[in-house]
């Protein structure tokens, strides 16, 4: 039911016996350990891909000073990682020049057509505010600078896996210069990954994620759609609690929702979710999957401290969103 590479080596975890969730947590969570970088207080909500046999990652830490930048990391079994201890470098794509440094947070990484694109939350010309940041590589050894994609203010900027009608697709999230005590998710589509138009919404909040949505991993294509993963926010008297949400857009048209599910797919509930820097979070921003045998591991940061991992099974997953649809 997915469309896309057979990819055997992920990893994978049989779901434990007596469990009935339809997403099941990793026993040995969490994999990345807030310290796995000798500058950081914690290292979260970070993408993963698949690369000639092997997997890279662009990770997310905080350092002791409270700084978010970006760490390029690799691994033989997507669940050990050796991440270098130096601030990912951006270089100018037309004259090769070193530009600066990748500082901002929650990056997402996307295969499309010849190259790796990254995406991140970045800061706007002389500190305007969040916006999303691009840059491409085609070996993860030199990462080219592309302007930013939208103005202040924004976030979660994720793109689609391939072009859709001839154009690059990308999520994100309006917002503002602070925590967002609102949002929804919109789309917007490019004819070159620089001028950014044809705007159209896709989520708002509602039910168990009243107070905001936002887009996760790079949407994975099945033969119905897209399968969107998604993280949901609800405002309580104890704080914000981010859960995983999922549902299904329209394979020529992703603005236009054919199910979303009712209920979460995953909650805070373990330790190393509820307690951390920001308690009570699951924030989900990359999967690895293989078309043959439709597993899906669903990368996540925890609390905002560290990186766990999920899994699911893609006709499940699909079945319990059409079956509880809203």
């Amino acid at each position: 039911m997915i469309i896309g590479e057979n990819l055997k080596n992920i990893p994978w975890q049989d779901r434990p016996e007596g469990c009935t969730d339809v997403v099941w947590r990793y026993s040995a969570n969490p994999i990345i350990d807030r310290h796995a970088i000798p500058s950081a207080n914690s290292v979260f909500n970070s993408a993963v891909v698949a690369k000639d046999g092997a997997f890279v990652g662009v990770f997310r830490s905080d350092d002791k000073a409270m700084k978010s930048h970006l760490f390029l990391g690799k691994s033989t079994d997507a669940i050990h990682w050796d991440i270098e201890p130096d601030i990912l470098v951006l270089y100018d794509e037309k004259t090769g020049d070193r530009v600066g440094t990748a500082d901002g947070y929650d990056p997402r990484v996307c295969f499309i057509e010849d190259r790796y694109y990254v995406t991140w939350c970045t800061q706007f010309e002389k500190g305007k505010g969040p916006t999303i940041g691009v840059a491409y590589s085609y070996d993860f050894e030199k990462f080219y600078r592309l302007p930013d994609a939208f103005i202040p203010y924004n976030r979660n900027g994720v793109l689609f896996p391939r072009k859709i009608n001839g154009k690059f697709v990308m999520f994100s999230r309006p917002s503002d210069n602070g925590h967002t005590p609102f949002g929804d998710v919109f789309i917007s589509q490019s004819p070159d990954m620089v001028h950014w138009g044809e705007h159209h919404h896709v989520l708002e909040p509602r039910d168990w994620a009243w107070t905001k949505v936002g887009a996760g991993p790079i949407p994975i294509e099945i033969e119905e759609g897209w399968l969107m993963i998604f993280h949901g926010v609800g405002q309580t008297c104890n704080g914000m609690i981010y859960n995983m949400g999922a549902a299904i857009l329209d394979k020529d048209e992703p603005w236009k929702v054919k199910y979303r599910c009712y209920p979460y797919i995953l909650h805070p509930e373990t330790p190393y979710e509820c307690v951390g820097d920001v308690p009570n979070v699951c924030f989900p921003c990359a999967t690895l999957h293989d078309a043959e045998t439709g597993r899906i591991a669903i990368y996540y940061g925890a609390a905002d401290t560290v990186v766990a991992l999920a899994f699911t099974q893609v006709d499940e997953l699909v079945d319990y969103i059409k079956k509880n649809k809203c």
